[in-house]
């Protein structure tokens, strides 16, 4: 089975039209990184792991990584 944070990283794959998304890929230098990029991400860590991220966080996080270590801090 895989866990949670592989399955984060497989739709944050989807999400960005990547075929892998690592720990240390900067969210903003994908192509598709627009205002409605960000938008699915935010609703995809709501829906998937109930956490109200804000568009103003999600700036602050930078890499893919920071992402992840924000959900775990955040389900700690």
């Amino acid at each position: 089975m895989r866990s949670n944070m592989d399955k984060f990283y497989a739709k944050l794959s989807e999400i960005l039209e990547a075929e892998s998304v690592k720990r240390e890929d900067v969210l903003r230098d994908f192509d598709c990184w627009d205002s409605l990029t960000a938008l699915a991400i935010i609703a995809m860590i709501d829906a998937d792991f109930g956490i109200n991220l804000t568009v103003e966080k999600l700036r602050e996080l930078s890499t893919a990584g920071d992402l992840e270590d924000y959900i775990k801090s955040q389900k700690a």
